[in-house]
């Protein structure tokens, strides 16, 4: 059997693609992905039209996604999150139908049940056989984990391999094994590793910021659940980073080994492991490239599908068991809803990814935000777009004070015990307020641009066009 084929337009003449389907996409090499754009392209030149793309994230790299969608090769989009420069371009209504807006464990479980049936699944693989057996930890465009791509691979009817580093059968150590795999393309570049590094990935020296993650630390520290067998999650944000800075000071200091990190790994969580503050990482994509390494070289560090990390449909995920997140919002209103798929404005700029997987999943959900950006302030009547529910998150953390939500009443009385400034979200709106205003309220348009789908399969909130 021989599944090398000589080019990606060969791949997609034998998977049989045609007008009306679906392909998919990964996006572990996020801002360096090359795979995307070399498909569509092949797809475009071949007169395929109609298509939808289910994507687990878009980034601004994908722009000439747009020129596709002008010329009708796609009508339809799904992703767990699309980045400003696209969302710019959705947000005034450039589809044909709204995208279908997933969270990480939603759009693998709807793709494994079949409600989002893919036709064709492309995998950027930084190094393959030519049976098809692939991973992300080697070769020039290592990226590390591959966890969103074995669901695509699993379950589309056809799966195309796609790599720069075609490597003797069997290779060693893969990911996602040759029983899936129908097709295998070997290109020049599949992408640039420089660009997954995904925000700043770097602690934050903001006083404001720092200000939020020392306070972040202190109400992980008092709610009781930082202890032996501790687990945790936390973005690549400069304050999210600070925080787990800060918190790694005081397991370090009381002697406390937790059981896992989780989700996106960056160096920073990396360190926390080497440190002994972890006994393990469980990591479904690597932000930077210190997190590759790690997970090429330290078997502590552990590759998991975006199933395990957080489908609601397998028999277990990782979220579930999570102890604390700590988490970002654009706005969050005075009921705790949060936004992180719109601007203030209405334009789509984000996406839930795994946010509101694990905020329903952990013990605790904490929000670190400041009270306001560039004059907005953060805590709002109603935000312009759920993404996850209010019943959901626990805490907001800001300089202005920390606002427990109300059905949270020991988590309230720990915090008042530790002696931190506690404040009702009501009164931090309006103390917000006082110093940018009242914000006005912004028109919207009549078309639904995009619908926000939770993790149980639930339509959460519609997005409407820009006018």
């Amino acid at each position: 059997m021989n599944k090398l084929v000589n080019s990606i337009r060969e791949a997609i003449v034998l998977s049989g693609l045609k007008d009306g389907m679906t392909v998919s996409f990964h996006h572990h090499l996020r801002n360096g992905d090359y795979v995307l754009n070399m498909v569509m392209e092949e797809i475009s030149n071949l007169g395929i039209k109609d298509l939808t793309v289910n994507a687990s994230s878009l980034f601004d790299v994908h722009t000439p996604l747009i020129t596709h969608i002008e010329n009708n090769v796609v009508t339809g989009v799904g992703a767990d999150y699309i980045s400003a420069n696209l969302g710019r371009a959705f947000s005034k209504g450039i589809l044909a139908r709204p995208i279908e807006f997933r969270t990480h464990g939603g759009r693998p479980s709807d793709i494994a049940s079949g409600k989002t049936p893919i036709d064709v699944a492309f995998i950027a693989a930084p190094t393959a056989d030519a049976m098809g057996n692939c991973s992300g930890k080697y070769g020039k465009s290592a990226c590390g984990s591959l966890g969103y791509a074995y669901a695509d691979a699993m379950f589309a009817k056809k799966t195309v391999v796609i790599t720069d580093n075609l490597v003797p059968y069997p290779m060693q150590d893969w990911s996602i094994s040759e029983d899936y795999i129908d097709y295998v393309v070997s290109v020049d570049a599949i992408g640039d590793p420089k660009g997954i590094v995904s925000g700043t990935t770097r602690i934050t020296r903001d006083p404001v910021g720092l200000v939020m993650a020392s306070h972040a630390a202190k109400v992980i520290e008092a709610s009781g659940l930082l202890k032996d067998g501790f687990s945790f999650q936390t973005g690549a944000g400069g304050a999210s980073l600070a925080a787990a800075k800060f918190l790694k000071d005081i397991m370090l200091q009381k002697g406390i080994v937790g059981s896992f990190g989780l989700g996106g790994i960056t160096g920073y969580m990396v360190d926390m492991l080497k440190a002994g503050c972890f006994r393990n990482l469980m990591d479904v994509q690597c932000f930077d490239l210190t997190a590759v390494e790690s997970i090429k070289s330290d078997p502590r560090h552990k590759e998991i599908s975006a199933m395990q990390y957080a489908s609601p449909n397998s028999k277990s995920a990782a979220v579930d068991s999570l102890d604390v997140v700590i988490l970002g919002a654009t706005e969050i209103d005075t009921d705790f809803n949060v936004n992180v798929h719109t601007d203030s404005n209405g334009y789509i700029m984000g996406g839930s990814g795994g946010h509101s997987d694990t905020a329903a999943g952990s013990k605790l959900s904490m929000i670190i935000a400041p009270m306001f950006r560039a004059r907005l302030p953060i805590v709002t009547d109603r935000v312009t777009c759920i993404s996850t529910p209010g019943k959901d998150i626990d805490v907001l953390v800001t300089q202005g004070g920390i606002a427990v939500n109300p059905k949270n009443k020991e988590l309230k009385e720990r915090l008042l015990k530790a002696k931190l400034p506690i404040i009702d979200i009501s009164e931090l709106k309006e103390k917000t307020e006082q110093i940018t205003g009242k914000p006005q309220t912004l028109p919207k348009g009549d078309k639904v641009v995009a619908e926000v789908i939770g993790r149980e399969g639930d339509v959460l909130d519609r997005i409407y066009n820009v006018l």
